[in-house]
């Protein structure tokens, strides 16, 4: 094989394996179906800087409320717990989400842990959330891999499990008006944490304890 052969081969090599990038959004294929629907989603980009994909109704006011019901944030699906994500790491992650969810909630509103907790003649509202996934995806190659050699280098990483990895965590959530019975919002969310050295290295809830904070941080600014 001469040489302009060997690049082109490299190239069509790097060119595909670029087209794997990790996506910075939810994939339609990686839904949950926790959410009544995804009808009408769209990507926008979060005042932390992140990347959603989010459904908010035309009449959506969030000062029509005073009361929000959530318990906590759901594990949807039933989690099946491995030795890379224990049931503990899962534990954790929902603990804190939900903690920081409450506290967001209580700067604005009464929060209930259910609907008959309202008081009579209040404005709920209500607030179903659940983490769909938590995950550690292949990183995407970096642009000065995308040569010949370091293509056929890279792949062979990600095959083997020594290419870098970054932590993921999937999460649906979606507010419904509790006297109208109406979707007024829903979210599709993926969140990036921490990035672990290979496929082997187990994830902590302390790899995204910063990427949850931001996630507070965009919550707050959507309920102003």
């Amino acid at each position: 094989m001469n040489l302009s052969r060997k690049l082109l081969v490299g190239a069509t090599l790097a060119s595909l394996l670029l087209g794997g990038c990790t996506s910075k959004v939810t994939e339609k294929e990686q839904y949950s179906g926790f959410l009544s629907n995804y009808n009408n989603l769209q990507e926008v980009e979060t005042p932390s800087g992140g990347t959603a994909m989010r459904w908010v109704s035309p009449a959506w006011n969030p000062n029509a409320y005073d009361t929000v019901v959530f318990n906590k944030l759901e594990l949807y699906p039933a989690p099946k717990p491995d030795e890379r994500v224990n049931q503990q790491t899962l534990t954790d992650i929902q603990n804190y989400m939900t903690s920081k969810a409450k506290a967001t909630l209580g700067q604005k509103y009464r929060v209930v842990t259910n609907t008959s907790s309202a008081p009579a003649g209040s404005r709920p509202l209500i607030m179903r959330a659940a983490i769909t996934g938590v995950n550690a995806e292949n990183e995407g190659m970096k642009w000065y891999e995308v040569v010949p050699i370091a293509a056929v280098v890279g792949a062979t990483q990600a095959a083997t499990g020594h290419r870098d990895q970054e932590t993921t965590l999937f999460i649906e959530a979606e507010f419904v008006d509790a006297k109208s019975n109406q979707t007024v919002a829903k979210v599709v969310r993926k969140v990036f944490g921490t990035e672990l050295k290979n496929e082997s290295q187990k994830i902590t809830a302390k790899d995204f304890k910063a990427a949850i904070d931001k996630l507070g941080t965009d919550f707050q600014a959507f309920l102003k």
